[in-house]
Formats: C-alpha cells, structure tokens, sequence
C-alpha cells in the first residue's frame, strides 16, 4: 500500500520534467529573472546594479565570473552571521566540502530554497525517473539506505551549522522521507567513523533494502563488511529485493563490473548515476540505459554557463548559455543559485551528449588535467583508459593518479601512472599496453610525445 501512494505522488512529477525537457531555454530563462528579482537587494545584487539587470547579456557584462576565493570575502561575512549579502533569506546552514582551492574546505552557503527547490527536489526527481523507466517498481516496499556525513558547529558563528551536504539534507528531511530511508538520523549522522559503521552493518543487515544512495568508495566499504560480518557471499542473500544503487561523486565505470559480478550479480539490479555537489543538485540519468549520459536540471533554482576550454584561464572569459553549447566539447560549468553562488565557477568540465533535451556527462576538472605537450588529457580520458585495461586484464583498482614526464635531452615526453590495485590484472603488460593505447587514441599532438613512458603498478 505504502509502495502504491508513494509511487502514485512521485509519478505526478514527471510532467513538470517532460515541460522542463521540452521547453529548456524558456526554463532557464524565467529561472535567472528569478534569481536576479529577489537578489536585487541583497548588498551583491546592489553592488553589481541588478535592479537595472534585464537580460541574459546585461548580467554577463556586468557581473564577473568567480572562483571560491574571490567570493569567500562575502561568503565569510555570512558565515560571521551577516544575512542578506549573497541571497535575500537568510542562511542558516553552510555545507563544507574540499575542492580544488587555496583553501583547506570551502563553506558554501545553504537557503531555504535552494534545500527545497535543489536538494529534495533533486532526491525526489531520482525516484520519479527510476519509476518512469520501471512502473511496476516496488523500491517503497523497502527502505533506502544512504551513508551521511557529519555536522559541527559553524567556527565563525556558533549560531550555524556547517557540514557534508548530505549531513544538512537529512538533518532537514520531512518526517515522511526520514520513515522510508535507513540507518536512522542519529546514527548516520554520527562522527566517529568505525561506531556508525559497526551500528549500521547492524541495522542494515536486518532491513529489507531496496535501494543505495551513494559513494562507491564508501558503499562498497560497508556492503563488504555486512557480507564479511554475516558470512555471505554476495547482497542478494541479504537483500534479496534490491533494486538500484544510485551513484555520484566518482566515476563509477571502474566499479562497475564489482558491482554486478560481486555485490549484487543479477540483471534485474539498475545502476543510476547524478551529479549533486555541495553547490547543487545538477544532474540525473533519466534513461538507465544512456550510461554516463545525465539530464540537466533546469529548474532546480540554478542558471547554468558554460565556458569553452580555450577561455578557461583567461581573467574575463566568454561563457555560453544553454543555446549556445555544441556537443562533445569540453566546457567549464559556471552557476549562478538560490543560495547566492554567482556566476560561480564549481570547477568541474562538462561535455553534452545531446540537445534538445541537453544531457550532459562530467568530463573532468578544470585543475585536474594533463597538457604539457598540448594532448588535453582530461579525467575523462584518464578514466576511459583505466576502465578499458580493467576490463581487458580483470583488474580491479583502488586508486590511481598520473603527472607529466617532461621532454629531456633527445627524449620525447610522456605520463608516469602510479596505480593502486584491489585486484591485480591477469597480465601487467596488457594492462601497461592497453592503458597507453586507449590513452593515446583520445589525445592530441601525439606526434611530440611518447604517451604512457612509465606504469608503476
């Protein structure tokens, strides 16, 4: 019964996605007049004219694009419990993620909209999707369970809290949403790690399971330890009616084969992937079967630019709206939310799939790549060529990172990988072949270099 109500609720949702898919410029657009309407008072919004603010290119013009350093002077002042200078609400929680900065974690500010309009609706759109790919889904007769963070006490204003922004969207869930989900509140939250795993190997175990929400790293860290703890061999003795693990964070191809061979080998088991970040929820697999394809969230409180990788590093880059874009080029995503991020530079790079409706997939990071010969090896690449010498040599791999071997004396260039495995390859010089092989086959100017010169594995 509860399986039936809930589904019938979030099915109705699915026609607000197919008018956001079918009209996506017009989204976009009647979202940036909102964040520039109720912002025109906040002291950025008076700083940068929005008052006079009427289109698209007025605000382009106007109002730089920043990275976190540049916006921390105004971040710091709400955080010290100053209301009204980045967004008109006030702010009450700050999610604290690390990143590619200066500084050691970034504390980003979060609004009551941007929890309800971005967060749950972002959690709620999953399930709507998942059931539009499978209608006779039974994932609410079961519970779903989701690793949280941790919540302390904001340094600069013991008034506020700051935390994982999983930590701040639980702590914030509806009674309802906090009856379907496991462990409970108190123990997911909890800080030391090695207690809330041994209470939720415990609590799980006992649950019938229908869904995961998580990291793969940490997921598969607790699935093994609740199979090692119970003595099973894989999940589907322990959760016999799991249905989906939606995933993010990290790329998941690398993981993939584990998954379905070893913790839950079975077809009828989905994988959905997403993109949400302590910024924002951004992004969903809307058909299970496009792998590594996302649909955009247009009307999540977020407007999106795009910059081309060549206007990366300039001081005033040209960025490019949604009907702008061309597809499988890499673009620098810029936001602008209803929490007073603006013209926000999250870091990440982009490529879209399609247009119309505009799905995207994560590329990489605009401080994580590799271009001393002018190749472009991006995260993408990388990854790409990890997950095709896994599959060919059976390896599976616990971490890996790469850097640049610069030109000597009559000596081309080329790459050092360090690569930590879980599983060692059946063939260490297939691996070594097949990683420099795939690598080279997606980079440029491969003339100057000599690709993968070292493999430390």
């Amino acid at each position: 019964m509860l399986n039936e109500i809930l589904g019938f609720f979030i099915k109705r949702r699915i026609g607000r996605i197919e008018e956001m898919m079918n009209n996506p410029i017009e989204t976009q657009e009647a979202v940036f007049h909102d964040l520039i309407e109720k912002a025109r008072y906040t002291e950025w919004g008076m700083l940068y004219g929005y008052s006079s603010i009427y289109t698209i290119q007025d605000f382009q013009e106007r109002v730089p694009v920043s990275t976190y350093e540049e916006l921390f002077p105004f971040i710091e002042r709400v955080l010290k419990g100053e209301q009204n200078i980045l967004w008109s609400s006030d702010i009450k929680w700050f999610s604290k993620s690390s990143g590619t900065t200066n500084a050691r974690s970034k504390f980003l500010p979060i609004s009551a909209e941007s929890l309800e309009d971005c967060h749950y609706r972002g959690g709620k759109d999953v399930m709507t999707l998942f059931l539009n790919n499978y209608p006779e889904s039974g994932i609410f007769e079961g519970k779903g369970l989701s690793i949280g963070g941790t919540l302390h006490n904001n340094p600069y204003n013991a008034n506020t809290q700051a935390g994982d922004v999983s930590a701040v969207i639980m702590k914030n869930l509806p009674a309802w949403a906090d009856f379907i989900r496991t462990p409970p509140i108190d123990v997911a939250l909890m800080e030391k790690w090695e207690e809330k795993m041994e209470l939720m190997i415990e609590i799980c175990s006992k649950e019938n399971v229908t869904s995961v929400l998580g990291v793969p790293t940490w997921t598969v860290v607790l699935l093994e330890n609740i199979m090692e703890r119970l003595g099973k061999k894989n999940m589907l003795e322990i959760w016999p009616n799991f249905e989906v693990f939606v995933h993010g964070a990290v790329n998941f191809q690398p993981y993939r084969e584990y998954f379905q061979k070893k913790l839950f080998p079975s077809d009828s088991v989905q994988y959905m992937e997403t993109y949400n970040a302590s910024e924002g929820f951004f992004a969903m697999q809307d058909e299970l079967g496009r792998v590594g394809e996302m649909l955009l969230m247009l009307d999540y409180g977020i407007f999106y630019e795009f910059i081309p990788m060549e206007e990366w590093d300039k001081e005033y880059p040209k960025a490019l709206t949604l009907g702008e874009v061309e597809l499988d080029k890499n673009y620098a995503l810029v936001i602008s939310t209803n929490a007073g991020l603006w013209r926000y530079k999250i870091g990440d790079t982009v490529k879209f799939t399609s247009k119309y409706p505009f799905r995207i997939k994560v590329s990489g990071r605009t401080k994580h790549f590799i271009n001393a010969f002018g190749e472009e090896v991006i995260i993408e690449n990388a990854e790409a060529a990890i997950t095709e010498a896994c599959s060919a040599t059976n390896a599976i791999i616990a971490d890996y990172t790469a850097g640049p071997v610069y030109m000597g004396d009559g000596t081309k260039g080329g790459h050092e990988w360090i690569i930590e495995f879980s599983q060692q390859p059946d063939d260490e010089t297939t691996f070594k072949r097949i990683l420099d092989e795939t690598i080279r086959s997606g980079c440029r100017n491969v003339e100057n270099w000599e690709g993968s010169t070292k493999c430390l594995v």
